[in-house]
């Protein structure tokens, strides 16, 4: 049997109606009629009515009262990123696979159902491993490098097979859309535990607990989208073999936000550009990888770029 299964994408199809005004490409200005109204008489309110009063009247001392005791967001609290989409796709070269923002013990029985709804026969079955192979594909479920997130893959011969992963980006899509806000929040709070700035001997380095290929991925694939400011960030060049990214950073120091006008007529008279930083991800045995600065930012202005890296990675 050919092992290339022609997939069939489970996706459903929402037809939207809509209405137009215009008959005939006409549409009534209404301008004429605004200009032709007449003032009619004012209205007289039944008895007992308060005219005075309006007609939306607001009782006095509740909104005081309604604010008085309210929480309020704590002075420099962080905003967690939480994730933009249920399922995201990822490559690097011919490997492919997807990141579903649910943990693997919710993602299997959904990748269970999948297998059962496309008539597949299952040859192997292992929950604990996150192994479900069938004739025409094998499926793999483990911890995404983002906290409460899983990597998916589907494979045939060895190779990643993109007409399954399409099916399954389809499928897990709407199964996504019943994922509670919660669940998500919750899985955003995880990751925050996963990842951590620390001081080094060298600097600063940002821990990861995954191993540096994944680690690296990730990164490539969270700079590419989202470090494309060309005033203050963005990303230069990549080395997949030396695991380096070359970027520029402009640090929050030398923006001049929250300073006044003064600091910002200082920035303007200095004219700062982005700095040029190397970094590199590196194997560390046990505990999984980190991320160094090798050249370009010293001190709080290196921790602040690694501290703006864990935040892409979460």
């Amino acid at each position: 049997m050919n092992p290339a299964l022609k997939w069939t994408p489970l996706v459903v199809a929402l037809a939207l109606a809509t209405a137009g005004c215009a008959r005939d490409g006409y549409y009534h200005d209404r301008n004429l009629d605004y200009g032709e109204a007449e003032i009619a008489e004012p209205l007289r309110l039944p008895g007992g009515g308060d005219a005075v009063a309006g007609a939306m009247p607001v009782p006095q001392g509740r909104i005081a009262a309604s604010t008085e005791g309210a929480p309020r967001p704590a002075a420099g609290s962080a905003v967690r990123h939480t994730p933009e989409a249920f399922v995201e796709s990822r490559e690097r070269g011919d490997d492919r696979w997807l990141v579903v923002a649910a943990a693997p013990a919710a993602v299997w029985p959904m990748l269970e159902e999948f297998v059962e709804r496309q008539g597949l026969t299952v040859t192997q079955r292992d929950a604990r491993q996150g192994i479900l192979a069938t004739p025409q594909g094998r499926f793999t479920v483990q911890s995404a490098l983002r906290g409460g997130a899983s990597e998916v893959r589907c494979e045939a011969a060895g190779r990643s097979h993109a007409a399954c992963l399409s099916a399954l980006a389809g499928y897990f899509e709407m199964q996504g859309q019943s994922a509670s806000a919660s669940a998500l929040a919750a899985s955003a709070e995880a990751s925050a535990a996963l990842l951590a700035v620390q001081p080094t001997s060298e600097g600063w380095a940002l821990s990861v607990p995954a191993d540096a290929e994944r680690v690296w991925s990730e990164l490539d694939y969270q700079l590419a989208g989202r470090f494309d400011d060309a005033d203050f960030q963005r990303l230069l060049e990549r080395d997949a073999t030396a695991r380096e990214f070359r970027v520029a950073y402009l640090p929050q120091r030398l923006r001049g936000q929250g300073e006044g006008m003064l600091a910002a007529l200082a920035i303007w008279r200095d004219d700062p550009e982005p700095r040029a930083v190397r970094l590199r991800v590196e194997g560390a045995g046990s505990e999984g990888s980190r991320v160094r600065i090798i050249e370009g930012l010293d001190g709080a202005d290196q921790r602040e770029l690694l501290e703006r890296l864990a935040d892409l990675l979460r």
